[in-house]
C-alpha cells in the first residue's frame, strides 16, 4: 500500500526568512562574526574563500542593515578592517535561525 501523500495545510503561516541574512554568504558572515568579538576582513576572507569584491559587497548590506559595523584603520602604516556584529545584528541572526527551525520543524529530526 502506498504511503500517504501529506499535503500542507495552507492555514499554516510560514515564517519569514530575513532576505538580508538569507544570502550564502552573508548567513556564513553573521554566523563567523557570531563567535568573535570581532574580526579582520582578511580573516573573513580566508574562512569563507569569497573574493574581495563579493565579500566587501556583503558586508556592506550588512553594515546597511545595521547588523555589523566597521572599523578602519592603519597599523604599522597598513590598512586593517575589522568587522564586529551588533545587538540588532545578534537579534535578527537568532531570529532568522528560529524561523528556520520553525519552518524546518519536523525535519530537523529526521
Amino acid at each position: 500500500m502506498p504511503e500517504p501523500v501529506l499535503v500542507p495545510d495552507p492555514a499554516i503561516d510560514l515564517p519569514e526568512l530575513n532576505p538580508v541574512i538569507h544570502g550564502k554568504l552573508r548567513l556564513a558572515l553573521l554566523s563567523l562574526l557570531s563567535t568573535v568579538d570581532e574580526a579582520e576582513f582578511t580573516w573573513l576572507r580566508s574562512k569563507t574563500g569569497s573574493t574581495d569584491g563579493n565579500l566587501g559587497a556583503q558586508l556592506l548590506k550588512l553594515e546597511e542593515a545595521g547588523y555589523v559595523e566597521v572599523e578602519k584603520k592603519f597599523v604599522l602604516r597598513k590598512p586593517q578592517t575589522l568587522y564586529r556584529m551588533t545587538q540588532p545584528g545578534r537579534a535578527a541572526l537568532t531570529q532568522y535561525v528560529q524561523a528556520l527551525k520553525q519552518l524546518l520543524g519536523a525535519a530537523i529530526n529526521a
